[in-house]
Formats: structure tokens, sequence, C-alpha cells
């Protein structure tokens, strides 16, 4: 039997809606406006992160050299020459049996190679006794450990989501380029619909339908435009659709 509508299956209906749609103009937006939005262009590391080597622990800056043999048996005494706090930095150097007191997320000073974390240690006043060997680099972030300047963090087409926002923010991008919204007209249409504050009346049935949609469209992204209710007459769809298109639904 022949019919001037066959039957598509899902997949085939679904592909050809699909293949009518194209990405969006884009906008550059702030970048608290970006959740849920997709990039429309590569963000590109411009620096380091971490910017410059620091120390991964609450400890004491030292060279690791000085370290060696030390245990709890036989403690290492290194005299303290500066205490440094993050957000600082300091031109003391850390050489030969010197330690410099540092704390998490401060960049390690000049002579360190390594920190030893405050567990491992006893303070006696301007010394410090260490109670454990470090290797070179041990509790230290490199530079550029995390990123590296110029690596291709996100690309085009990302979605973002929290992760994605605080790594931009770490970036320096206050403003993003993103793809617009869609916007979408939804249209409820039938003689028995009437508006949701409406006194029921026998053989209606509430506008529940726009008002699901709108909340699927808002979920997933996009920006409903809610036309109302369109009876059953040709001239009134029409006018409705028209004023959709109007109204900029995509």
């Amino acid at each position: 039997m022949t019919t001037l509508y066959p039957m598509l299956s899902v997949e085939e209906a679904r592909d050809r809606v699909l293949a009518a749609f194209r990405p969006l103009p884009p906008e550059r937006v702030p970048l608290l406006e970006t959740l849920g939005r997709v990039l429309a262009e590569d963000l590109y590391a411009e620096m380091d992160i971490p910017p410059l080597a620091n120390s991964a622990m609450d400890g004491y800056a030292v060279r690791a050299a000085d370290t060696a043999g030390a245990g709890p048996d036989h403690p290492v005494r290194l005299r303290i020459v500066h205490d440094l706090a993050a957000g600082y930095t300091t031109d003391v150097p850390v050489t030969e049996g010197c330690a410099i007191r540092i704390m998490t997320g401060a960049p390690i000073p000049p002579g360190a190679d390594a920190v030893v974390r405050f567990e491992e240690t006893e303070r006696d006043g301007p010394w410090v006794q260490v109670l454990k060997a470090v290797a070179v680099g041990e509790n230290v972030r490199q530079a550029g450990e995390d990123v590296r300047r110029g690596a291709l963090i996100l690309p085009r087409g990302t979605e973002v989501r929290p992760p994605e926002m605080g790594m931009m923010a770490a970036l320096g991008h206050k403003e993003v380029l993103v793809h617009r919204r869609p916007r979408v007209a939804i249209l409820a249409t039938g003689d028995e619909v009437i508006e949701v504050d409406a006194p029921w009346q026998p053989g209606k049935i509430r506008n529940a339908n726009s008002y699901a949609n709108a909340a699927q469209v808002l979920r997933y992204g996009g920006v409903p435009i809610l036309l109302g209710i369109a009876r059953d007459d040709v001239a009134e769809l029409t006018a409705r659709i028209r004023a959709g298109l109007e109204q900029g639904a995509d």
C-alpha cells in the first residue's frame, strides 16, 4: 500500500531535523554568563599555570642537599632566614645551612629546590630541625605544571561547565566568545486549550504543554518565546507563527 506520507523511523526523522541545524552566530558575554553556553573560539593559555614554581605544602624551603641523611634520630639543623607567605616574593636567598619558612602557594625563593613539610620538622627558635630528607623538587609545584603557555586549553565547541569557567578565570578571560542562545517559539493550538490561570470549563484543558516545553528549552540553554494559544483556524495559526518569527525565533 502506498501513501503520500511514508512513515519515517525515529532515526531518519532525527537526522532530517539535525541536517537543517547550523551553529548560531557568536556573541561576547561576561564570564558569569557563559555557564551552559558553547564556546565559539579556541582558548589558548597566555601564561604558565602556575606562573612560578611554588610550594605545594606549608613548611620550609631548603636546599635538598642540606637535608641529606636527616631523620628523627639525627635531625639536620638549619637557620631560618625569612618567612614567606602566599602572595609575596622575596629576594632573600636560601644558602647552605639555611631555610625559609614558606606557606602553600608562595613562590620558591632563590637557591631553594625543595620544601620540607612542617610535620617533618621541629622549630627551635631561629632554627629548624629537619627530621626527614627531601629530594630535589619534592613538595614543589613547577611553573607550567598544570598548563603550559601556548597550549590549547578549551577548543571551540566546548560546553562551559563550572570547571571550564574556573579555567577561563584562571587564564584571565573576563569575557568570552560563545554561540548565541537559540530562541525557540512555542505555540499551543486547539479550541480546547485555555490559559493556565483561566477558570476551568468542561471539555477544556489548561495550557500545560507550553510551560513544560519552555522549561525544556531553558534547561538546555535556549530562550523560550511563548506565543500563547492559537485556535483551530488557519488564519490565526498563520498570524501566530508570523508573530514568533517577528520576535526573533530561530
